[in-house]
């Protein structure tokens, strides 16, 4: 069953941001993640409009998304922290 990584960024620091994006898809990709969203134009429906960036990666699995986030990505998480807030959780795919 499919599961996705979900990120909320807000970037409050756009010059160091950068380093993290640059470096993000040579982990991301090679972990078995698709970029299904990645901070593209957005439009409200309803409720308040998003903010901030949203990112969706798309994993094969539940585990193959924690996975990638306790492994080689713990290496640029600092980056995005420090040149970000958000929120990034992972969620379950329907069947």
């Amino acid at each position: 069953m499919p599961a996705y990584v979900i990120a909320e960024v807000d970037v409050t620091d756009p010059e160091a941001y950068k380093l993290y994006a640059e470096k993000a898809p040579g982990i991301t990709l090679p972990a078995g993640g698709k970029y299904l969203v990645r901070a593209g134009k957005s439009e409200c429906f309803e409720g308040e409009p998003p903010r901030n960036r949203i990112v969706v990666i798309e994993f094969e699995t539940m585990q193959k998304a924690r996975d990638f986030y306790y492994g080689k990505y713990q290496e640029i998480v600092p980056l995005r922290q420090a040149a970000s807030k958000g929120r990034l959780f992972l969620v379950e795919g329907a069947s």
